[in-house]
């Protein structure tokens, strides 16, 4: 029979309903200014703790990074700093799951099985049955993935050194992320607060690995992370930070909270470099079914296997000749760039097959899309005002019809409420429903051309 850590701090540090906690971390999520579109995510996060009417804002911007990472990663280390029972070591629950109100989390059994021989690794389900800095990150972890497994380890007196070889034991591959949950300084003035914590950002983002718990209760577990970082020649990206004073607390005594994404460089790639690789596989698409080449490799580099969602465009002589795409990242993005470029030359309903005499004399256009983010308002005004024009790809929907917009197109729909109607237009959509009808998400997009050959 399996057994189970029930939630401890539902209904304390985030809704005990399961609608109304899902409901808040939709809505925390939604209201993170868009990620720019991205191959990857970040291999760890450095994310705060407290309750979500405190810290959650924070913690958003660093889970809202993963939204292409849903389907891959299965595994997440979760390391916290043991508030209420002393441990000694690093502490595994000693349970088959992690309880919710979302669901269940299972744990992570052969991750388990790797860090038996570790003597700085113990069980101890004692310092797991009311500890908060783990369990409110789960939340928020099942929305942005939602199937995983956990590594929860509650981290007490452990050196640094012990702190990285747990670490890097179960760095594992794409499929693995590392979470370290930790707040920043405790219970000083707001003013004093921002300072210290103000010092405490610039030791994390560069990757200062001797941090003490006045700067960040968690500072065991990140001082691990930050070395193994630094070996691996990592970087670390702020992507917010603030404290109680600024969302729900007084300011006479503050706690501080960050949120960072640490990428690995082993893992990235080069724009100029993305670009070549992806129009290429598109055009190789197009003229292996012209019968002119072989069919382009889609699985190598290995970055091309992570999902992603993209548009493929042809323009003949400055026209448009056919443009098709994907709004979300459902399968890799090399598969993608290839099905969308030959639906697009072969298969867009407004125009022919393309055909081999034309090929030469067209240029190819890949854009790279972000996740879309549903935006929220309650007037058109709102609306426009919400948007910017030139940067926001549009999706449009409304009654089961659906539509978008490249933010290429605002190049000749330049007015917002135009942009809009002719949105509603393509989706099939009346022109007098109202916009406040119909929902709208934006994206953001990279995106690459080759002009043509000849």
């Amino acid at each position: 029979m399996d057994t189970v850590r029930p939630a401890a701090v539902a209904g304390a540090f985030y809704p005990r309903d399961p609608h109304a906690l899902a409901a808040q971390v939709s809505e925390l999520l939604d209201a993170v200014a868009h990620p720019e579109p991205a191959l990857g995510w970040p291999k760890a996060l450095i994310v705060p703790h407290a309750g979500y009417i405190y810290s959650g804002q924070v913690a958003a911007h660093a889970y809202r990074e993963l939204a292409n990472a849903r389907g891959v990663v299965r595994r997440v280390v979760l390391l916290g700093p043991a508030h209420r029972v002393p441990v000694r070591g690093l502490a595994l629950p000693g349970t088959d799951a992690f309880e919710t109100p979302l669901g269940r989390v299972p744990v992570d059994a052969d991750a388990v099985r790797a860090l038996a021989d570790l003597p700085q690794v113990t069980t101890r389900r004692d310092a797991h049955a009311f500890e908060h800095s783990l369990e409110v990150q789960l939340p928020f972890l099942q929305r942005a993935l939602e199937r995983f497994a956990v590594v929860p380890l509650a981290v007490g007196m452990a050196g640094t050194e012990e702190v990285a070889a747990v670490i890097e034991r179960l760095w594992g591959g794409a499929e693995t992320l590392i979470v370290v949950s930790t707040d920043l300084s405790h219970f000083h003035p707001y003013d004093e607060a921002k300072r210290i914590d103000g010092a405490t950002v610039t030791r994390i983002g560069s990757l200062a690995a001797d941090l003490d718990h006045e700067e960040a209760c968690g500072a065991t577990p990140l001082n691990g992370l930050l070395l193994v970082a630094r070996r691996r020649g990592m970087t670390a990206r702020l992507l917010a930070a603030c404290n109680s004073g600024d969302t729900a607390g007084g300011r006479s005594e503050v706690v501080g909270y960050s949120a960072f994404a640490l990428h690995d460089p082993r893992g990235a790639t080069d724009s100029e470099d993305t670009g070549r690789t992806l129009v290429g596989i598109a055009r190789g698409s197009i003229s292996h079914r012209l019968g002119l080449a072989a069919a382009p490799s889609v699985d190598e580099p290995a970055w091309l296997t992570r999902p992603g969602a993209s548009f493929v465009t042809l323009m003949l002589e400055g026209n448009l000749r056919g443009c098709v795409g994907s709004l979300e990242a459902a399968r890799a993005l090399g598969r993608d760039v290839a099905d969308n470029a030959e639906n697009a030359a072969f298969r867009d309903p407004r125009f022919r097959a393309l055909s081999a005499a034309e090929w030469p004399r067209c240029a190819v256009e890949v854009s790279l899309l972000s996740a879309p983010a549903a935006i929220a308002f309650a007037s058109e005004e709102e609306l426009f005002a919400g948007i910017r024009a030139g940067e926001d790809g549009l999706i449009l929907e409304h009654g089961g019809r659906r539509a978008t917009f490249l933010p290429q197109v605002w190049e000749g729909l330049p007015d917002k409420r135009r942009f809009l109607g002719e949105l509603k237009r393509k989706a099939g959509v009346p022109a007098d429903t109202p916009l406040e009808r119909c929902t709208v998400s934006r994206y953001r997009v990279q995106k690459w051309r080759q002009e043509n050959l000849h």
